[in-house]
């Protein structure tokens, strides 16, 4: 089986060194706009040939982890140039746009949109790891219009890694991951910031700087090429979950500034159900 993975960082490396322990037979071709990743990930064995689009006609399963606006754009490049048998999968953490840039392409059919819900703060072909699906959810976006046989082949690749399924529109998709990824993005960036500025001496945010404060602020660390398109392409729904946060940051203020010790207590504890909600659900990173 011939598998092309275009963009060779923490996602798309992650997925093919799984694929490589899984399917042993396999051989990986790598695409990046970046010589120096190419580089490295043929170094690093997470590639077997670095490639390009000419020989995309050869692939069998072409995993496209590259930002979303970029994939906007080479999707429909990728998709015109792959053979009738080959499933194309994005990884992008936003569906609607991507979904609605393939709509006409004649060969629709052939992509299967994609958003697994893994990954961590580091990118770049050395940050791929084993692992990284195995339990974890990948969204599947309007599978109505894939070709059977290509679900077919794509889901039995997804089971060998692991992933669990989740069917969804692009529209709710987008909706719902604003609040459980995006989110928590833009308060782990805003966190850090506010800490940068306010301690000036760095040597204090580190001496100080506990498991609570690391584990919060951990997100900050994503790479802002990557998170910037995501925030862009989702804007609206983005506004929408900032307006809801804000709005309960300036009510847990209020009662501070009233002494309102009681409020805060039950504000809290109202919201340690959501202990109950996450038992037993892996921990999503992405």
């Amino acid at each position: 089986m011939n598998v092309f993975v275009i963009g060779i960082g923490l996602i798309g490396g992650s997925f093919v060194k799984d694929i490589k322990a899984q399917v042993p037979e396999v051989t990986i071709y790598g695409i990046d706009a970046s010589e120096a990743n190419l580089e490295e990930a043929f170094a690093l064995h997470l590639i077997d040939v670095k490639s390009s689009y000419d020989a995309l006609h050869l692939a069998d399963f072409v995993i496209v982890s590259i930002p979303v606006d970029v994939a906007v754009e080479e999707l429909p490049r990728i998709l015109d140039k792959v053979n009738e048998e080959c499933v194309v999968c994005d990884a992008g953490s936003t569906k609607e746009l991507i979904c609605e840039a393939l709509e006409n392409h004649p060969k629709r059919r052939n992509f299967l949109a994609c958003h697994p819900i893994a990954g961590t703060e580091f990118s770049g072909p050395s940050a791929a790891i084993n692992g990284l699906y195995d339990g974890k959810t990948n969204i599947i976006c309007e599978v109505e219009k894939t070709a059977f046989k290509l679900q077919e082949k794509a889901l039995g690749i997804f089971q060998l890694l692991g992933m669990r399924i989740r069917y969804m529109n692009p529209k709710a998709h987008d909706k719902h991951i604003a609040y459980v990824s995006h989110l928590s993005h833009i308060s782990s960036f805003m966190l850090g910031k506010t800490v940068i500025e306010k301690e000036k001496n760095e040597r204090d945010i580190f001496d100080m700087a506990g498991s609570g404060f690391e584990s919060t602020v951990r997100l900050a660390k994503s790479s802002p090429a990557m998170w910037t398109p995501i925030f862009e392409q989702n804007k609206d729904n983005v506004i929408e979950t900032l307006d809801e946060y804000i709005q309960n940051l300036s009510a847990f203020k209020k009662l501070l500034v009233e002494n309102d010790f009681e409020g805060i207590y039950n504000e809290m504890n109202s919201t340690n159900k959501i202990k109950e909600i996450l038992q037993g659900i892996p921990l999503n990173k992405k």
